[in-house]
């Protein structure tokens, strides 16, 4: 069983903030407001997982690495994985993030939604994957810079990169009655994460997981 010690040396560690979890469960809600299920498989030390746990009745969580009291998976590998779920929510180690995609999309039972840098919508070897094989429903942009930095959780930090929730949803759910029609093409949807949602959607649980707290997870390669 692997284990990761030393968060901060961890090249692939990126914890979420816990606010910026809440904010892609409620743009999930939007368009799935029955959805009961959300199965995190790269959560780390949970910061992601406890964000999600107030808007779904049940939250899985497993992660390539130890952290802690989740269950050892590498999402992308050959075995099965533990858990299925409504929906695969994740802030995807960025080089495989494109097999995270894939795999989510055809587990899912009713959407994935990833948390990713906006610039993933660049570039042509992506395109055939958002709007091909796993054709991409909505993104939604914060208009907040989201701090996520190498190695660990502080709430007073900023970062220079841009994020967004990429949200696909299954066939069974019709997707493209929330997408934009462009002549009689179906393109992705933009929903805005508008300011003032780190200040309402944070909450004193979350402090937890900051750098300096007396109960900061400190074992533990994946997001979370």
């Amino acid at each position: 069983m692997a284990h990761r010690a030393d968060q901060a040396d961890d090249i692939n560690f990126y914890p979420t903030a816990p606010w910026a979890a809440r904010a892609g469960a409620e743009v999930i809600r939007q368009f799935d407001p029955v959805a009961k299920s959300a199965y995190e498989p790269a959560c780390g030390p949970g910061m992601m997982v406890h964000g999600l746990r107030d808007y779904f009745d049940v939250v899985h969580a497993s992660d390539a690495y130890l952290y802690g009291g989740h269950v050892v998976h590498d999402f992308i590998g050959s075995a099965p994985s533990p858990f299925a779920a409504d929906w695969i929510v994740t802030n995807p180690p960025f080089a495989p993030a494109e097999a995270f995609i894939r795999r989510a999309y055809a587990e899912a039972r009713r959407g994935v939604a990833m948390l990713l840098r906006t610039g993933v919508l660049e570039g042509q070897r992506r395109h055939g994957l958002l709007y091909g094989d796993c054709p991409l429903t909505a993104v939604a942009p914060f208009s907040e810079r989201l701090p996520i930095v190498k190695g660990r959780y502080d709430p007073e930090i900023t970062s220079a990169a841009f994020y967004s929730w990429f949200i696909w949803i299954k066939p069974a759910l019709r997707p493209t009655r929330f997408m934009a029609r462009v002549g009689n093409v179906y393109r992705p949807a933009v929903i805005d994460i508008p300011p003032g949602t780190a200040r309402r959607l944070t909450r004193d649980s979350d402090k937890r997981f900051a750098v300096g707290s007396t109960n900061a997870v400190r074992t533990g390669v994946s997001h979370g």
